[in-house]
């Protein structure tokens, strides 16, 4: 047994606080109801008589959802007990991921996309700060990073499994699959993650007065424009995989599996950097993003040299996450809420924006091969505004 950062008694398991492992398992269950959709994209856009890129879309409506629902939840519930947020979320999940297991056309699936979103940002967001007060805070990084390991635990298990599920049974199945895994996920939430006392919202006003803060907005800009570079090639990377490089379907869902032991070794790293030296770590993976975006049209026709190139960005993509939100908890300690919650909108609006603009490169005429550029681009501007934000640090 530990004390939680306001002194309340947190079980912990080898040094892990055990509540964060009930976050962690909510995150994988979002997680692959997130990214699955790049793993289903051919079969969906063949089965709904759509283009790969308007498929694609549904994951800048998945994207737009979260962007909407974060703001308005999180205000919304910014009085109730933090678990009870938590256990609404899930369900809210769970509801628009039935949805997208009945959907018998594109609209409707959209919809129901969006309707799971809404959950996404205030559950993480509101994870995050809870999973930040079970520590000490020089290791707030680190649990955070833990919460967010579901996702690219997601990436590991989930997303190849689940389009394997899909492949063989459907991509219908896959989300009858993710339903049934979000009723699981309530047990755990329910029955392990403590009611710890927070200070509570100190409403609407004093929270939106957080968006006035350069120090908070500077890292939320940061946010969105690093998931935009992740998410540019992110999106297509099966259809790149397959039609390009010349993977089997079979062949690319092991190699989903690679990216999301990238995500996982990523991510962890991520955190203990992040424990001492955030901006530092930070900018360094923001760089590493943007040269090896670059190697991927060089390397794309040669299967050994992208499988290398691929699990390295993965590991670089992902080891930003916990430095990124911890640092806005931190600048946003008085309006923790809204500021976290938002965040996570920023980590989807990025992924809208780069599903997006990958997909228009496509459209354009350019070119699976020529998608990277467009992260390469928006991993420069992320990598400017973590400069901007580290200089004024030190001022």
């Amino acid at each position: 047994m530990d004390q939680a950062s306001n002194g309340a008694p947190v079980k912990m398991w080898r040094g892990v606080p055990v509540p964060v492992l009930a976050l962690t398992m909510c995150a994988f269950c979002i997680g692959t109801a997130e990214f699955v959709v790049m793993g289903l994209l051919p079969d969906i856009a063949r089965d709904l008589s759509v283009s790969i890129p308007l498929a694609g879309q549904l994951v800048t409506a998945y994207a737009i959802g979260v962007v909407i629902g974060a703001p308005i939840f999180s205000l919304a519930t910014g009085r109730m007990r933090r678990k009870n947020v938590i256990l609404l979320m899930v369900g809210i999940f769970i509801l628009g991921n039935l949805l997208s297991a009945i959907s018998p056309s594109y609209f409707l699936l959209m919809t129901s996309r969006v309707i799971a979103a809404f959950a996404h940002g205030t559950m993480f967001g509101v994870g995050a700060i809870v999973a930040a007060s079970m520590v000490p805070p020089n290791k707030q990084a680190s649990a955070i990073g833990l919460m967010f390991l579901g996702l690219t635990l997601a990436n590991i298990l989930g997303v190849p499994l689940g389009t394997l599920v899909g492949q063989e049974f459907g991509w219908r199945a896959t989300f009858g699959v993710i339903t049934a895994l979000g009723l699981i996920a309530l047990v755990p939430v329910w029955t392990l993650v403590p009611d710890i006392s927070l200070p509570p919202s100190k409403g609407f006003g004093h929270e939106l007065s957080v968006l006035r803060r350069p120090s908070v907005l500077l890292p939320i800009a940061t946010t969105v424009f690093a998931s935009a570079s992740i998410f540019a090639l992110f999106t297509y990377i099966v259809p790149i995989l397959q039609d390009v490089t010349g993977f089997s379907p079979r062949d690319v869902t092991l190699i989903l599996f690679m990216i999301g032991v990238g995500l996982t070794v990523g991510i962890t790293l991520g955190g203990r950097f992040s424990d001492h030296g955030a901006m530092r770590a930070m900018i360094t993976m923001l760089a590493a993003i943007a040269i090896l975006q670059l190697l991927v049209p060089v390397v794309v026709g040669s299967a050994v040299p992208m499988l290398v190139v691929i699990f390295l960005w993965a590991m670089a993509s992902f080891g930003t996450v916990p430095g990124l939100q911890s640092r806005v908890v931190d600048k946003a300690r008085d309006a923790p809420n809204l500021a976290s919650t938002l965040n996570i909108a920023g980590f989807n609006l990025g992924n809208a924006l780069g599903a997006f603009l990958g997909g228009m490169v496509i459209d354009l005429g350019f070119g699976l091969t020529r998608v990277p550029f467009a992260g390469v681009l928006l991993a420069a501007i992320a990598l400017l505004t973590a400069i901007v934000g580290a200089r004024s640090d030190r001022a």
